[in-house]
C-alpha cells in the first residue's frame, strides 16, 4: 500500500514528457514578431517639418527638448504635452506622450546659434543634446539584411524535418536522412511474444526455432559442418502470422533482432533507400550474431523491370541492388540472418529468391481444421465462455479462415454478448460473429415488399434444396432472408476441406449455386438481378475448369496459365479463346439444366420451404431434413458433426439422470428426517 502511494506521489512520474518543438516554435514565433513590429517599437507619432516651421515653434513655446543629430543633418523637436493639439490636430490618445517633429538643417552652428538666442530670450528653456546613430543604423541594417534569410532557413530546416520524420533530431534528422530507421530489440527490450503464442502454424514453427536454436547452440550444427542460413522468407496469405512469427523470434532469439518495414527503405530523395540499406547492416554487424527482420520485402524486392523503357523506377531498383550485394556479396555478413515476410512472394526478384540470400521459404498457410482449434484456444484465453461454447464445432464452422480472421471472431463475439448484457460469451454469440464476418451486418429495418421477400425465400429455397440433393455439395447449416450487408438473403454451409478436388465435385457446387436463379425462373416466371454474385461465381469456376485445370472434352489436359509479369498477350489464340467460350457457356447451361430437373423433381418440398422462409425468415438443417427426409449422402463432416451431437446428447442425458438420481436422494433423505422428527415429537 505505501508502495503505491509513494509511486503516486513521485513527482517524476507526474512530470510531462519534454518536447524541444516548443522551443521552435517559440523561438520562429518571437523573431517573427520582432522582424515585423520592430519599424513600430514607439508608438508616439513622427511628423516631418521645415527648419523655417521650426524656428516658429520654438518661438511659440511649443518645444520641451531637442536632440540633433549631426550624422544626417537633422533634428527632433519634442512638443509639449499642452501643445500637441496645435502642432499635430489631434489629442495625446492618439499621438502618444512624445510626438516629435523631425527637421533637416543646413549647419550646426546655425541651430546651436539659434538655440542660444532662443534661451536668452526665455521661449525655450529645455535640454538641447546630440546624438550619434551610425552605430545603430549599422546593427539595423543587419538585423533587417539577415533576419529574413535566418526566418526562411529556420522554416525550411524544420519542413525537412518533418518530411523526413524528424522531431527531436537524431536518426530522423536532415542531417541523418541516410541512417537506418530499424528498431532494435535486445535481451533487456525483447517483445512479451513466445513461440506460446504462436498456434496453428508448426511446420513454420519448427523452420524458425531451428534458426533461434542455431544462434543460441551454434556448436551442435557446426562440428557436423553445417551452416548457419543467411535467410529464411516467411511467405503466406495476409493474417496467417509471419508478422506474429517474427515476433516470437524476438522474444525467444536472446540476440539482438532489428525490425523495420520494406517501406521504410523509399524515400524521396535519390540515394537515399540504399544508403539506408548499407546502415543497416553495418549495425548488424557491429552487433552480430543477430536477426534483421524486413515486413513486406516487397515494397522494395519487386522484380526489376527486363526493358528499361518501361520506365522503372531506378531509385526502388538501386535500393534492391543494394540489398543484394549486402545480403551475399563480396563482403562478409557471418552471424546476419535475415527474416523477411510478404505475401507476394511471385512479384520479387529472382536473384533475391535464390539460395544464399533467402536459404529457405516458409510457407505459413491458411490453418486447417486442427490448427484453427489451437489457434481458437489461444483467442479464447483471455474470453469468459459458457458451457454451450465448442472449440471443435467453431473450428468446422470457419473454414478458409486465418489466424487474424478466427482472433476478430472471438473479439466479436464478445462484444455481441457485452451488448446483450450477458455475463458470459456463449455458443451462439459465436455463430453470429461468424455471420457477422462473413455476410456482414444484419440490416433487419430494410424495408422489403412482401413480393420481394417471397422471391428472396424462393431464391435461397432454390440453393437449399439442390445442395440437400447433390451428393458432393457441402451440408447445409442455415439459410436466411434476413439482410446482411449487400446481399438480401444467405445460405451457410459447412463445407469439407479436400486436398484435391475433384470434377464431379465442382460440378455439384456449381449446380447448388444455380438453384436460386434456377427456382427464379421456375416458380416466378422472370428472374432478377439477385443470382448476379451467384453468376460470377460460376463463370471464374467454369473458367477455372477449362483454362487452368484442364477438366474440357474439347480441351483436355492442357493449362494456359500464365505467371509472365510482362506478358502482354495471352498463351492461345483467338480460335482456342472461342472453344473455351463455348465449352464455358455449355458446362454452365448443362448445370442450369440439371438444377431445373431436381427442382421439378421436389416441387412441392421446395415450396414448403419457401413458405418457411418467409414464415420464420431463418430455418436451420434440421427443418430442411424435415420436409425432404435424410440426405442420400452422408459426409465425413456430417458423420463428425453427428457423432459429436450425439455425444452432446448422450452427456446431457447422463447429467440430467446424476441430477435426478441426487434430488430423489436429497427428496428420501428429507423424508426419513421428517418421519424421524414426527417420532420424537410423539
Amino acid at each position: 500500500m505505501d508502495k503505491n502511494n509513494n509511486n503516486q506521489d513521485d513527482p517524476k512520474m507526474k512530470m510531462p514528457k519534454f518536447n524541444m518543438n516548443w522551443i521552435y516554435y517559440l523561438a520562429l514565433a518571437i523573431i517573427g514578431v520582432l522582424y515585423f513590429t520592430s519599424g513600430n517599437s514607439n508608438s508616439s507619432v513622427k511628423t516631418e517639418a521645415s527648419y523655417e516651421q521650426f524656428k516658429k515653434m520654438v518661438n511659440k513655446g511649443y518645444a520641451s527638448k531637442i536632440v540633433v543629430n549631426t550624422d544626417q543633418n537633422t533634428l527632433r523637436m519634442y512638443v509639449k504635452p499642452e501643445h500637441i493639439r496645435d502642432v499635430f490636430q489631434q489629442g495625446v490618445d492618439k499621438t502618444g506622450k512624445e510626438p516629435s517633429v523631425e527637421i533637416q538643417f543646413g549647419s550646426v552652428d546655425q541651430v546651436e546659434q539659434f538655440i542660444e538666442q532662443s534661451r536668452q530670450k526665455g521661449v525655450y528653456t529645455g535640454d538641447f543634446s546630440y546624438e550619434n546613430t551610425k552605430g545603430n543604423d549599422f546593427i539595423g541594417m543587419v538585423i533587417y539584411n539577415l533576419l529574413p534569410i535566418v526566418f526562411i532557413v529556420g522554416i525550411w530546416i524544420f519542413i525537412m524535418r518533418r518530411m523526413s520524420g524528424g522531431g527531436m533530431g537524431g536518426a530522423s534528422g536532415i542531417f541523418n536522412v541516410g541512417k537506418s530507421r530499424a528498431k532494435m530489440y535486445d535481451k533487456g527490450t525483447a517483445t512479451n511474444v513466445t513461440f506460446k503464442d504462436v498456434a496453428g502454424q508448426a511446420g513454420a514453427k519448427q523452420e524458425v526455432q531451428e534458426i533461434v536454436e542455431f544462434l543460441k547452440n551454434p556448436q551442435k550444427y557446426t562440428e557436423l559442418g553445417g551452416k548457419i542460413p543467411k535467410g529464411a522468407l516467411l511467405v503466406g496469405p495476409p493474417g496467417t502470422g509471419k508478422t506474429l512469427l517474427a515476433k516470437a523470434v524476438a522474444g525467444e532469439a536472446g540476440v539482438p533482432f532489428f525490425s523495420m518495414s520494406g517501406s521504410d527503405f523509399v524515400e524521396m530523395f535519390v540515394g537515399v533507400g540504399a544508403s539506408r540499406v548499407r546502415d543497416l547492416f553495418r549495425q548488424a554487424k557491429e552487433k552480430s550474431p543477430c536477426i534483421i527482420f524486413i515486413d513486406e520485402i516487397d515494397a522494395v524486392g519487386r522484380a526489376r523491370s527486363k526493358n528499361p523503357a518501361m520506365g522503372g523506377n531506378d531509385e526502388r531498383e538501386n535500393t534492391l541492388n543494394a540489398l543484394l550485394t549486402e545480403m551475399d556479396g563480396f563482403g562478409t555478413n557471418s552471424g546476419v540472418i535475415i527474416l523477411a515476410a510478404t505475401n507476394r512472394a511471385d512479384m520479387l526478384d529472382s536473384a533475391l529468391m535464390r539460395a544464399g540470400r533467402f536459404d529457405r521459404q516458409i510457407h505459413v498457410d491458411l490453418p486447417d481444421l486442427n490448427e484453427r482449434k489451437a489457434i481458437f484456444q489461444v483467442h479464447l484465453k483471455p474470453i469468459k465462455t459458457d458451457e454451450s461454447v465448442d472449440i471443435d464445432f467453431l473450428s468446422r464452422q470457419t473454414p478458409g479462415f486465418s489466424g487474424a480472421d478466427i482472433a476478430n471472431v472471438c473479439n466479436e463475439a464478445a462484444l455481441i454478448a457485452a451488448r446483450h448484457d450477458c455475463k458470459s460469451v456463449g455458443k451462439q454469440d459465436f455463430l453470429d460473429a461468424v455471420d457477422r464476418i462473413i455476410g456482414g451486418l444484419e440490416k433487419k429495418t430494410k424495408i422489403m415488399t412482401d413480393a420481394e421477400k417471397r422471391a428472396i425465400a424462393i431464391h435461397e429455397a432454390g440453393h437449399a434444396t439442390i445442395s440437400w440433393f447433390c451428393e458432393h455439395a457441402n451440408p447445409l447449416v442455415k439459410v436466411s432472408i434476413v439482410p446482411r450487408g449487400r446481399a438480401l438473403g444467405a445460405a451457410w454451409y459447412l463445407p469439407e476441406e479436400r486436398a484435391i478436388t475433384t470434377k464431379e465435385e465442382m460440378l455439384d457446387e456449381m449446380c447448388a449455386t444455380l438453384g436460386g436463379r434456377a427456382a427464379e425462373e421456375l416458380f416466378l416466371g422472370r428472374i432478377s438481378t439477385g443470382a448476379m454474385n451467384d453468376l460470377e461465381r460460376v463463370t471464374k469456376s467454369a473458367y477455372g475448369m477449362i483454362a487452368y485445370a484442364g477438366m474440357s472434352e474439347r480441351l483436355p489436359n492442357v493449362c494456359y496459365y500464365n505467371n509472365n509479369e510482362y506478358s502482354f498477350q495471352r498463351p492461345y489464340s483467338e480460335t482456342t479463346a472461342k472453344i473455351m467460350d463455348d465449352e464455358v457457356i455449355a458446362m454452365i447451361n448443362g448445370q442450369y439444366a440439371r438444377a431445373k430437373q431436381i427442382l421439378t423433381q421436389h416441387e412441392q418440398g421446395h415450396k414448403q420451404l419457401a413458405d418457411l422462409l418467409v414464415e420464420r425468415e431463418v430455418i436451420f438443417a434440421d427443418d430442411v431434413e424435415k420436409i425432404f427426409g435424410k440426405r442420400p449422402w452422408v459426409s465425413r463432416t456430417e458423420e463428425l458433426l453427428e457423432a459429436q451431437q450425439k455425444a452432446e446428447a448422450e452427456a446431457m442425458a447422463e447429467r440430467r439422470a446424476k441430477e435426478l438420481e441426487e434430488q430423489g436422494t436429497s427428496l428420501e433423505e428429507k423424508v426419513r428426517n421428517d418421519s424421524s422428527a414426527s417420532n420424537s415429537e410423539e
